[in-house]
């Protein structure tokens, strides 16, 4: 499976900014809520060229702790479910390509401003509703 996460200077920037307001502290936590909601997204995420330079990196494990099986199975899911290759390469990609869009979501939104609004968000009823935030 993937072996480590990389994203770009913007991601960490937003991921700074969503530090800041929710007060969690780590890179992991933050990126694990961002790829859970863009897969809640019935669209595919639009592709992301950034230069991965300047920016944050982790390893899988660290990304998903004690529930890496189950990440990794919610991105098998998706990527089958999107036609898309399930070779290590193709896999990392549309991973990078998800966990962008659900912090671009959390980072857009006005309505983070602490910990408690992204409980809310995890409502089945809020889920869709990321992308007008």
């Amino acid at each position: 499976m993937l072996e480590s996460i990389r994203l770009g200077k913007r991601a960490k920037n937003q991921l700074v900014s969503l530090k800041r307001k929710t007060g969690i502290s780590n890179w992991n936590i933050l990126c694990r809520w961002a790829f859970v909601l863009s897969i809640a997204e019935p669209s595919r995420p639009r592709r992301v060229t950034e230069s991965l330079d300047e920016g944050v990196e982790m390893t899988w494990r660290t990304f998903g702790g004690e529930y890496t099986e189950i990440y990794e199975a919610l991105l098998t899911k998706r990527c089958i479910d999107d036609g898309v290759p399930l070779s290590p390469t193709d896999m990392s990609q549309q991973f990078r390509f998800h966990v962008y869009r659900g912090i671009g979501y959390l980072a857009a939104g006005k309505r983070i401003s602490n910990i408690g609004d992204l409980a809310t968000l995890s409502t089945s009823n809020n889920l869709h509703a990321t992308a007008s935030i």
